[in-house]
């Protein structure tokens, strides 16, 4: 009993800690990329307090609700698209003893609470009483149920080359060769995942200057913040499963286990900050077209090349 709890600690603890960092090295990073100048200077030496700066301003804002809005729907939609994040983690491996849960549907698990997530934005759009955050919500939903497909499909190809669905069991059996033959699968997921948080260049429902800020219009202070938090707890998930599934956990040479792990997550999370920082944000139709036309047809493809030669082995 005491393990399983310290276990619950170690995961909490990572996930209130791995955010901040990621959220940190995205003001940096964009900070030279991009010859940003601001976030340089809180703090003095490169700018080391810019974090503790944005979560005083957030602390300092006015919690307004609107007058129109259904306040307690209004109040938790932040909960609702922050706690799966959290959830996730429980059955996430970060070396081959250190799991706090261990499912035999680990990955049908993740996925499933994954999902939750769209509800979070749904449900502020709709509370929020502002047209402009319903339509946010909408297109929220509509670009998170999309690219679900494309999402699951190329998962399903690692599991079915594993031959489980449990999160350790597809580390262990992981081998090197898979980096090639599972490589379709594994850009079709990690840019599936950068669309299912709203990441740049799939940032349209939350465009500043499309709707504004899409669902979150309307909200301030410490509910704006969790919201961000969400994002940068979104991509320390989608890190963690790219690794587990397709960069073969915490196998390496001469590093412990753990270890490798958080420098792929960390490398994988670098990746996803450049990103941001290099492509144009897509178009509606674009993002549609991008999930339906090209990511599931290549998901597919990842499908029949693993089954033919999972028949052929």
């Amino acid at each position: 009993m005491l393990e399983v709890v310290l276990s619950f600690v170690v995961i909490l603890v990572v996930f209130l800690v791995l955010p901040l960092i990621i959220g940190q090295t995205e003001h940096k990073v964009m900070a030279h990329m991009q010859s940003r100048l601001g976030p340089m200077y809180a703090g003095g030496f490169h700018g080391w307090a810019q974090l503790i700066a944005d979560g005083v301003k957030f602390a300092q804002k006015e919690d307004i609700v609107p007058a129109a809005a259904d306040r307690r729907i209004f109040m938790i939609a932040p909960g609702v698209a922050l706690v799966p994040y959290l959830v996730v983690l429980i059955v996430i491996p970060i070396d081959r003893d250190r799991v706090a849960v261990h499912l035999d549907l680990g990955l049908f698990f993740v996925l499933a609470v994954m999902g939750i997530g769209v509800l979070g934005s749904i449900m502020a759009g709709w509370a929020s009483a502002n047209k402009y955050s319903v339509l946010g919500g909408m297109r929220s939903a509509a670009q998170l149920m999309s690219y679900e497909l494309p999402l699951v499909l190329s998962a399903s190809s690692v599991a079915m080359a594993a031959g489980t669905l449990s999160l350790p069991g597809i580390v262990e059996a992981w081998q090197w060769w898979w980096l090639p033959w599972q490589a379709i699968g594994a850009i079709v997921f990690f840019l599936a995942g950068l669309a299912e948080l709203r990441r740049p260049p799939f940032d349209m429902p939350i465009a500043e200057s499309e709707i504004i800020m899409g669902p979150m219009t309307e909200y301030t202070g410490m509910r704006f913040a969790l919201f961000m938090l969400s994002e940068y707890a979104g991509i320390v998930v989608l890190s963690f499963l790219t690794t587990v599934l397709f960069l073969g956990g915490w196998q390496g040479p001469f590093l412990p286990g753990w270890l490798w792990t958080l420098l792929k997550v960390f490398f994988l999370a670098f990746l996803v900050i450049w990103l941001r920082v290099t492509f144009p944000r897509l178009r509606e139709d674009q993002l549609q077209k991008l999930a339906w036309a090209v990511l599931v047809p290549l998901a597919l493809a990842q499908l029949a090349l693993t089954g033919i030669v999972k028949v052929l082995t």
